[in-house]
């Protein structure tokens, strides 16, 4: 990928903002050549690995894009399989993240099973601040948020200003429909979460994950029973 120009936090709101009226009904291919276009090597795609979709489109976009990944500590081992095999058949270069301390060491800071007691703060250290280190180096990030996932994510733009970051985020998928992925994924053979036949809508950390039951949104498996929907990284 090409070093594209350097912009001021201000520019970057304003080509944020611009960007989502102008892209609002563009195709996903196109909303991520935009952003390539733009940003060239300090756009990075961001991936959970509940599925390869969005890094996909990206590889197509710009082929040996960034895709960032967050290895928590408590992925299930299908997740980290999705990563594995992801690097070795995409045209993209997987950057994995990790928080600074282990599972152990927060365990023997906080006390086991910190994900229990104080969800919020176990997301912020093991997610939310890996994920603003992680992403310095770059002026903006894609996520695979669609606004039919949940209520929290019906006005997500295809491309927006990440205030808290200071940083354009791109949500090229953000229109799309769980059949559109699906016929997306069929039609190119992407690679998914071998979870997402096992039960799971959307696939986290595996002690705060549980499969969804029939008539349940998406992220409904998501920390259950819990007054929380969101990890923080999109909050």
């Amino acid at each position: 990928m090409t070093t594209a120009q350097r912009h001021t936090a201000d520019e970057l709101r304003a080509l944020a903002e611009q960007a989502g009226r102008d892209l609002e009904d563009a195709p996903a291919l196109e909303i991520l050549r935009w952003a390539t276009a733009t940003f060239g090597s300090r756009f990075a795609v961001t991936s959970s690995m509940e599925d390869a979709v969005v890094a996909h489109l990206a590889s197509r976009a710009a082929p040996g894009v960034d895709v960032v990944f967050l290895d928590t500590g408590y992925h299930f081992p299908e997740t980290i399989g999705t990563r594995d095999a992801v690097a070795a058949v995409m045209d993209v270069r997987v950057i994995t993240l990790t928080p600074r301390q282990s599972v152990a060491e927060q365990d023997a800071e906080y006390g086991p099973k910190l994900h229990d007691r104080d969800p919020d703060l176990c997301c912020a250290l093991r997610k939310v601040r890996p994920l603003e280190e992680g992403l310095t180096g770059y002026d903006a990030w894609a996520t695979g948020l669609r606004r039919d996932e949940s209520p929290t994510r019906a006005n997500t733009p295809v491309v927006g200003w990440d205030a808290r970051r200071g940083k354009v985020k791109v949500s090229p998928i953000a229109r799309w429909t769980q059949d559109d992925v699906d016929s997306y994924v069929a039609e190119h053979g992407v690679l998914t979460n071998p979870l997402l036949m096992d039960g799971y809508a959307s696939v986290g950390c595996a002690p705060c994950t549980r499969r969804v039951l029939e008539g349940e949104d998406a992220r409904a498996g998501r920390w259950a029973g819990q007054a929380k929907t969101e990890c923080g990284l999109h909050g």
